[in-house]
């Protein structure tokens, strides 16, 4: 995984910079339905982000499936 997202903390970090979500570590075990404003839209953002960050494809029907940031933040790890 690329360093600039290599922990939780600094997903949240990239979460906040590029998409405008604010989160903790802690926060990120909040179901997605529970962080208002969150859609497609975003989703399909932070796919381009991530993979531009590592240099690598994300599986996006992978991330579809993740309720939580965490579940996300998994995905990419493995990725």
């Amino acid at each position: 995984m690329s360093t600039a997202i290599a922990d939780p903390s600094q997903f949240c970090t990239l979460l906040g910079e590029e998409l405008g979500f604010h989160v903790t570590p802690e926060d990120l075990d909040r179901p997605l339905d529970d962080v208002h404003e969150w859609d497609s839209v975003h989703l399909l953002r932070l796919v381009t982000v991530l993979e531009s960050v590592t240099g690598r494809r994300i599986p996006v029907a992978e991330l579809l499936e993740a309720a939580t940031f965490r579940q996300m933040y998994d995905v990419v790890a493995r990725a």
